[in-house]
């Protein structure tokens, strides 16, 4: 039987109420205008994942205090500020259900909310002199801006190989969920050969993550289902399309890419490229890769001692493969 998120927040679930707390502190402004918007961005906030991530690392590592509060709180800031960035840069209007800031408030108020979330989460690391903590984060920020722009350079001419795809996703998605587990470790003091191992499974972890959210553009395994096709109407380059790719003729291929290069919003030739990656094994590539991902890292968290926390990390970890949404 598959677990809830909220079954597996369970041992640190008073740690991620006294967080919201702290972090919301962390926005106030006396700015009314910013005070506005930072009380939208608290309302309509995600699953946690990523503090979920730094606390049970620390408790994996040693324990939970104030440091490791400001780990998850300079997290969340400078990822909120890079979503808020995305928004604008993609001239997306929703996000998680929700108006986002720009579609709102437009564009300059949005990328100045973003500038000053950014801000907040470097001065709570220089302020307590949490220098390893900004390290870390600020390494994981850069790499995915990297990510972000080689896909960019990638995606105009569609020559997306499976190592570029994965230098991608471990830069974009991979990085800042390995900074999460470093920063649980590092704010317990842990030597950097522990720091560094969280870090390779935060990352071995993110990958996975990111297969399986490519994965929901094509429906479950062995039938259509519900597919979105967000990615191919996008002209995204994913694993089940790279690896079916990989396995058709010169003709065929073409006539996929074809498709995906105009951008069509055609139901009927989505379908196509959808039914052309079921029948190529590309789902089934896909969902093979990142079970071995996850082998990995549940091989690399074995060597840490049982506790609850580990267990927290072991469940969070199949629920992120597992998860329908």
């Amino acid at each position: 039987m598959s677990l809830s998120l909220d079954e597996i927040k369970k041992p640190v679930a008073g740690t991620l109420e006294e967080f919201e707390q702290k972090f919301r502190a962390s926005m106030k402004s006396p700015v009314p205008l910013l005070d506005r918007i930072t009380h939208y961005i608290v309302k309509r906030k995600g699953k946690q994942m990523r503090p979920l991530f730094v606390f049970f690392s620390a408790g994996l590592c040693g324990g939970i205090d104030e440091k490791t509060h400001r780990a998850a709180t300079l997290i969340e800031l400078l990822h909120t500020a890079t979503l808020v960035h995305d928004d604008v840069v993609d001239d997306s209007n929703e996000r998680r259900g929700f108006f986002s800031l720009n579609a709102l408030w437009k564009n300059k108020i949005a990328v100045l909310v973003g500038d000053y979330l950014l801000s907040q989460g470097l001065l709570l690391s220089v302020r307590h002199k949490d220098f390893e903590l900004l390290e870390i984060v600020s390494e994981a920020v850069r790499v995915m801006s990297e990510g972000e722009l080689l896909q960019i350079e990638k995606a105009r001419r569609l020559d997306i190989s499976e190592d570029v795809y994965f230098e991608i996703i471990r830069c974009k998605t991979a990085s800042l969920i390995a900074s999460c587990c470093a920063c649980g470790a590092s704010s317990t003091g842990s030597d950097a050969e522990t720091v560094n191992k969280l870090h390779q499974f935060g990352e071995w972890i993110g990958i996975a993550f990111q297969i399986k959210d490519d994965l929901f553009d094509y429906g479950p395994s062995g039938a259509i289902g519900k597919p979105t096709g967000i990615d191919i109407k996008e002209s995204k380059m994913t694993l089940p399309l790279i690896h079916a790719l990989s396995k058709a003729d010169y003709w065929e291929k073409r006539k996929i890419i074809h498709i995906i290069k105009s951008r069509t919003k055609d139901t009927g030739k989505i379908a196509e490229v959808i039914r052309f990656v079921h029948a190529s094994g590309g789902i089934q590539y896909a969902e093979s890769k990142m079970s071995e991902y996850q082998s990995r890292a549940f091989e690399l968290l074995d060597t840490f001692p049982e506790n609850e926390f580990r267990l927290g990390l072991e469940k969070l970890v199949r629920f992120t493969t597992a998860r329908n949404s």
